[in-house]
């Protein structure tokens, strides 16, 4: 009888085993992990509306502006701080990314996104909604920076680039539209959408991207603020040329020395030596701050030289934009069967033509093709050369590769601007 009863326990404790068992096994595709690369177009998701979000307010200043009862010329710096934490807050997210992995980075961005669009939101203050604006531009910028590493070919960047102009272009009129229809403050929230992309990416998370700092290494705080006082001193001088121009050679000198000190910190003096990360990011910086300038020059010209009034200027300019961004793609499409010195002569040929034409041509259509041509040369800059960047420096410094790379093509976006002024604005 014992043994009758204890087998009949074996039997049941058995079988609920394996009905445990086979629930585990169900639940575990819904819990686990995933494998493998994070599907492209997530990564555009998250990257992306960073783009919409920078160039949303370029209509809808004076609106802004009469809001927060402050002058158009103050409001501008609803703009500068974005750009300002979006050059900062690249390295700096980067860096967390290197150090404590996807999931770390991930939530923090995203967390900062969030934050700054609810201070946007529902400051009534100049000062607080620029302090939103920053935070925000700070997040997107972490969340692009982590798309740009999973990213891992120069055609699944290319996608993420293409994204990049294709909304930045769209985004003044998005932000006029959302302006009109609800509110300004609707407009300066349109990179939120990138939250959305988080649960996803994060999903695929399995292992941290990139290896924890190992506990004697501690973080290098000296090297972070030097980078981002040389970052913002460059950011503002456009804005403050003198003040900014010293500033900014104070920093690169002390950031010089700290490195010599300290070569495996926050910058690695082993990378920025390597001439294919320093060309890849010099050349982008070039391109990026062309691209900026003709996007502020060619408005113009097409009013002066091809007597186009300014809706049909901004109607060309914007068809321009979207053509030159989805063209880029197939550049980086491309570019895994070509030199890379075949990709750098295109990309400089077509920048240079850009700028050439937008120097000598009059006829409406062939200053378009200006444009065309300097966004084409910037975005595939932007897909193709961060990949040459990033394969230029090993596995644990590719983050940290991407940050600074990012950062310099976003100096050409703070540059543009002031030589547009310069040369053609107040002429």
């Amino acid at each position: 009888m014992t043994t009758t009863t204890n087998a009949t326990t074996a039997k049941a404790t058995a079988a609920k085993a394996t009905a445990a068992k086979a629930t585990a096994t169900a639940a575990a595709p819904r819990t686990a992990p995933r494998v493998g690369p994070v599907p492209v177009l997530w990564l555009a998701l998250m990257a992306t509306p960073m783009a919409a979000g920078a160039n949303a307010p370029v209509l809808i200043l004076p609106d802004m502006a009469r809001s927060l009862g402050v002058s158009a010329s103050t409001a501008t710096w609803l703009v500068a701080s974005y750009a300002w934490a979006m050059a900062v807050g690249t390295p700096l997210l980067a860096g967390l990314l290197r150090r404590r992995g996807l999931r770390a980075a991930l939530h923090l961005a995203g967390a900062l996104l969030v934050g700054g669009t609810l201070l946007v939101a529902a400051s009534p203050w100049l000062p607080l909604t620029l302090a939103g604006r920053a935070t925000q531009a700070a997040g997107g910028a972490g969340l692009a920076a982590v798309a740009m590493s999973l990213a891992g070919s120069a055609r699944r960047m290319g996608v993420i680039s293409a994204g990049f102009g294709i909304l930045g272009a769209s985004g003044p009129l998005l932000g006029a539209q959302l302006s009109e229809a609800v509110s300004w403050r609707l407009s300066l929230s349109v990179s939120v959408i990138a939250i959305l992309a988080v649960p996803m990416v994060s999903r695929y998370a399995a292992a941290p991207s990139a290896p924890a700092a190992a506990p004697q290494d501690t973080f290098d705080a000296r090297g972070a603020a030097l980078l981002t006082a040389l970052a913002t001193a460059l950011v503002l001088l456009p804005h403050a040329p003198a003040a900014a121009l010293g500033s900014s050679a104070l920093a690169a000198t002390l950031l010089v020395l700290h490195v010599r000190r300290r070569p495996d910190g926050f910058v690695p003096a082993a990378l920025i030596r390597r001439p294919l990360f320093l060309g890849s990011a010099l050349l982008a910086l070039a391109l990026s701050g062309s691209y900026f300038t003709l996007l502020f020059s060619v408005p113009r010209l097409l009013t002066e030289r091809a007597g186009w009034d300014a809706t049909t200027a901004g109607t060309g300019q914007l068809v321009a934009l979207l053509t030159g961004s989805a063209l880029s793609w197939l550049l980086a499409a491309a570019s895994a069967r070509m030199s890379r010195a075949a990709v750098r002569a295109v990309l400089v040929g077509v920048g240079a033509l850009a700028a050439a034409i937008a120097v000598f041509a009059s006829w409406g259509p062939l200053l378009l093709v200006a444009t065309l041509g300097g966004i084409f040369a910037a975005t595939g800059s932007n897909a193709v050369l961060s990949m040459h960047a990033a394969s230029s420096a090993p596995e644990p410094q590719r983050p940290t590769a991407i940050g600074l790379f990012a950062l310099c093509y976003q100096l050409g976006g703070a540059f543009g601007p002031a030589i547009a002024t310069a040369l053609v604005l107040t002429a």
